[in-house]
């Protein structure tokens, strides 16, 4: 009786599903492509790791480094920046991030700033007056906005009005020509900038070698990116943009094999992942296994290892 006993509980031991994990994940604004990215990682990663349930949130790249680190989320897509930022302790963080680990670092993204055609606007300076539409406050393109601004000794209040929208409201204000300028960081072609050019003549605003080179020293996690000539309607030359890489982070108590599996996962799918944001294809596990002063979640360190990419 015993022995048949013991062999039901242990049949029973290896029927029974894995212990269900539940998890948020902090995606992006409405409009840009941070949430349907978040919405292909959760399908490969619930359909890959036995009894995780991941639920999605929308965020913004400060505003995610914030939840991970706070226990809100236990995964976000960031900003490479102002992650660092984050571990520093610099404005806006309110105190150093210390609960956060890198997962996997995915593409760059480019600090756009987009002029409608005839609002004389060649320079960052030349937003003084002018009304200005940019991301919620707390994400990486509007945190930009304040620093390019005052790089060129101006500030919110030196124009006639600043918006902090979704990137599908920003397109409503300049189809409208409520607003001049739209700023936002995202990969490019942008899709929000796509659909406001189908409507507007519109150019894309140069960064200066002063701002870039003040931002560098600021913060390594900034780069000077090319959007190429043709990338947009009417685009005729290549127009250098303030650039900076988006990448995964992780809560760092999140379990070893669940960070472990996610990373090999992501690494397995790298064509689902380019489906949706194209710059993600031919991405290799070296290339996420970049170090850029994030440290690694230990999961996500022993795959980078065993696969030779660290």
């Amino acid at each position: 009786m015993t022995r048949r006993f013991a062999f039901l509980a242990a049949a029973a031991l290896i029927s029974a599903p894995a212990a269900a994990q539940q998890v948020t994940f902090m995606t992006g604004p409405q409009g840009g492509s941070w949430i349907p990215l978040g919405g292909a990682l959760k399908g490969m990663w619930e359909k890959a790791i036995p009894g995780l349930h991941i639920q999605q949130t929308p965020g913004a790249g400060i505003s995610n480094v914030r939840g991970v680190d706070e226990g809100k989320a236990q995964i976000g897509f960031a900003n490479s920046s102002t992650t660092v930022d984050g571990l520093e302790g610099r404005a806006p963080y309110p105190k150093k991030v210390t609960k956060v680990c890198q997962l996997a670092n995915l593409y760059p993204q480019y600090f756009q700033v987009v002029a409608l055609a005839n609002a004389g606007v060649n320079s960052f300076a030349d937003m003084k007056g002018k009304s200005v539409t940019t991301q919620a406050r707390g994400n990486t393109g509007e945190l930009l906005t304040a620093l390019a601004l005052k790089m060129s000794g101006l500030s919110y209040e030196s124009l006639s009005k600043i918006n902090f929208n979704s990137y599908t409201e920003s397109v409503g204000l300049m189809k409208d020509g409520h607003a001049q300028v739209f700023t936002l960081g995202t990969t490019a072609p942008a899709s929000a900038v796509m659909d406001l050019a189908s409507a507007r003549d519109v150019k894309l605003v140069p960064v200066d070698d002063k701002t870039m080179n003040e931002l560098k020293k600021m913060n390594p996690g900034y780069n000077r990116l090319i959007i190429k000539a043709g990338t947009y309607p009417k685009q005729d030359k290549d127009v250098p943009v303030i650039g900076y890489s988006t990448h995964v982070v992780v809560a760092c108590d999140l379990p070893e094999n669940t960070a472990y599996q996610m990373v090999k996962t992501m690494a397995g799918n790298v064509d689902g992942m380019a489906a949706v944001v194209k710059p993600i294809a031919g991405i290799t596990p070296k290339d996420m296994a970049l170090d850029i002063g994030v440290p690694f979640h230990k999961g996500a360190a022993k795959y980078y290892k065993e696969v030779g990419a660290m």
